[in-house]
């Protein structure tokens, strides 16, 4: 498809492709998918915008919930983000997750759609106290670029740039990226689709920042077991999810505004 002729696009995934980080659900959530249908919107207003996307969800749940309404929509562009949730159980097999992605890539592709994705950073240098994570996360990403490349997807390779590690991309929970974080996703795939007018520039670090004294770090990392990493273990022992009783904000391809 010629750069740019994209007119029905399709997002699927879970929370970050939903938007969480970027607003919140009383204003609303933003995120790099509605940033990037914007970027679309942007060349031809005729852009029809569907998210499926939902918080919480497994790779598997997004393959088992979300690839049948996607392929209905018809789109000519999908991005497929998930993953990040079968990381962090203790049961994680990297192919077995990239399996449920790749089934998504394949059966998109298939329809003559442009399929994109991302790889993700470094945990380890955005939450320290997540380290032991490192090489799942290194694992999936070989996984998911074998994938990509079996099926011809486009990948936004964010995993490769040091300023995708910025903790100012990442909100306090650093799982979910910030404001700044979702338009550097957006931006990364609108190059990865080669949409005119995108560029490099998503790769550029940001300017420089004073950094937290030791003191200043170790009452972040406790902050962050006890506004994040404490209430996500409560969640998983009472077999809870975040995305319990929630749908898909934007089921129905529509115009971007």
């Amino acid at each position: 498809m010629p750069n740019g002729e994209y007119l029905r696009y399709v997002a699927l995934g879970d929370s970050q492709t939903e938007g969480l980080g970027d607003g919140d659900d009383e204003v609303g959530l933003r995120g790099f998918a509605d940033r990037l249908a914007e970027h679309l919107a942007a060349a031809d207003p005729e852009v029809r915008y569907a998210n499926l996307a939902v918080r919480g969800r497994l790779a598997g749940q997004v393959r088992a919930e979300q690839l049948e309404p996607a392929l209905a929509l018809r789109p000519d562009l999908a991005t497929v983000v998930a993953g990040v949730n079968d990381l962090l159980r203790p049961r994680f097999d990297a192919a077995e997750v990239a399996g449920h992605l790749e089934e998504m890539f394949a059966a998109l592709t298939a329809t003559g759609a442009r399929v994109a994705t991302v790889t993700f950073p470094d945990v380890g240098k955005i939450a320290p106290l997540a380290r032991p994570l490192r090489s799942r996360v290194f694992e999936f990403n070989a996984h998911l670029r074998a994938a990509a490349a079996r099926q011809g997807v486009a990948v936004a390779d964010a995993a490769r740039e040091a300023v995708a590690t910025d903790p100012r991309l990442w909100t306090s929970d650093r799982l979910h990226a910030s404001p700044l974080g979702h338009a550097r996703i957006a931006a990364a795939f609108a190059e990865a689709v080669r949409l005119p007018g995108s560029d490099g520039s998503w790769t550029l670090p940001l300017p420089p920042r004073a950094l937290p004294t030791a003191a200043q770090a170790a009452a972040a990392e406790l902050r962050w077991v006890a506004g994040f990493l404490g209430p996500w273990l409560g969640r998983r022992l009472r077999g809870r999810s975040s995305g319990d009783g929630r749908a898909a904000k934007r089921p129905e391809l529509l115009p971007v505004r």
